[in-house]
C-alpha cells in the first residue's frame, strides 16, 4: 500500500474531531468517491513500510469487500466503538473471510500521545503483531493518555504482544513507520474524513462510534451477490 490499502480510499477536509456520531451531514455516508492518487502523499516503498502496511490488514486476501477503520488510539469514542463492536465485526466478517478489515491511522492534534501510540502500534505491525497491540492500546487508554510520557507503558504493551523488543524499540526510536502514519492521515483527510472513528464499507462512508457497520456490510455483501448473479 503505499500502497495496497491506501489505494482503496476515496473522496476529498481537515482532521478535526473525535466523535460519537457524524460531525458532517449524513449524505456523505452514501456517496461514492473518486480515488485518491498515489501522489497525494508520497511514501518510499521499503520493507518496513510494506510489512507495517500488511500487518494492519485482517481477513481473507481474496475477499473483495474492504472495511476500513480510520481511528485514533487516544480518541475516547474510538475506544467506545472498539470495546462494543470491534470483536463482533472481526468474528462475523473478517474471520469468516467475508471482508478484509484494515486500520488507518488518523492521529488528531488534540491528543498529545496519538502519534506516539500510532508509532507504537505500527512498529508492532512490522512484526505482524498489530492487532494484539491495537487491542492493548485501547484497553489501557485511560491509563496512558494522561501520562507525561507513555513510552515505558507502550514498551510494556509491545512486550506483551511477543514482538522482538529490540527491533520494536529501534523502529520506534528511529520513527521508521512515521511516514506511513503521515500518509494515512493525509489520505484519509483528503477522503473527506473529519472525525474519528470513521469507517469505509466499500465506497460507503460512515462516521461515529454509533455507526452500524454490520448493516452496511450486510447490504454491501448482498449487493455484491446480486451483481454476481446478474452477471452469470
Amino acid at each position: 500500500m503505499t500502497h495496497t490499502l491506501l489505494r482503496v480510499l476515496a473522496t476529498a477536509a481537515a482532521v478535526v474531531a473525535c466523535a460519537r456520531s457524524d460531525a458532517a451531514p449524513r449524505d456523505s455516508a452514501s456517496k461514492s468517491a473518486a480515488p485518491v492518487t498515489p501522489a497525494a502523499a508520497k511514501v518510499m516503498r521499503d520493507s518496513i513500510t510494506d510489512l507495517a502496511d500488511r500487518g494492519r490488514i485482517m481477513g481473507d486476501p481474496s475477499a473483495t469487500l474492504w472495511v476500513i477503520m480510520a481511528s485514533d488510539f487516544q480518541c475516547p469514542f474510538c475506544k467506545t466503538w472498539h470495546d462494543t463492536d470491534f470483536q463482533k465485526i472481526v468474528d462475523k466478517y473478517a474471520k469468516t473471510g467475508k471482508v478484509r478489515l484494515a486500520f488507518i491511522n488518523m492521529p488528531l492534534g488534540m491528543h498529545q500521545h496519538a502519534i506516539k501510540a500510532a508509532e507504537a502500534a505500527m512498529c508492532t505491525a512490522v512484526q505482524n503483531k498489530f492487532w494484539p497491540m491495537h487491542d492493548a492500546l485501547f484497553a489501557d487508554q485511560e491509563h496512558w493518555q494522561s501520562m507525561p510520557d507513555p513510552s515505558s507503558t507502550f514498551e510494556g504493551l509491545a512486550r506483551g504482544t511477543g514482538v522482538n523488543l529490540a527491533a520494536w524499540k529501534r523502529c520506534v526510536s528511529e520513527h521508521q513507520t512515521l511516514p506511513l502514519i503521515q500518509a494515512d492521515r493525509e489520505r484519509i483527510s483528503a477522503a473527506g474524513v473529519n472525525s474519528t472513528p470513521t469507517f469505509f464499507v466499500g465506497d460507503q462512508k460512515l462516521a461515529g462510534a454509533d455507526a452500524n457497520l454490520a448493516v452496511a456490510i450486510d447490504a454491501a455483501l448482498a449487493k455484491a451477490t446480486r451483481s454476481k448473479k446478474s452477471g452469470d
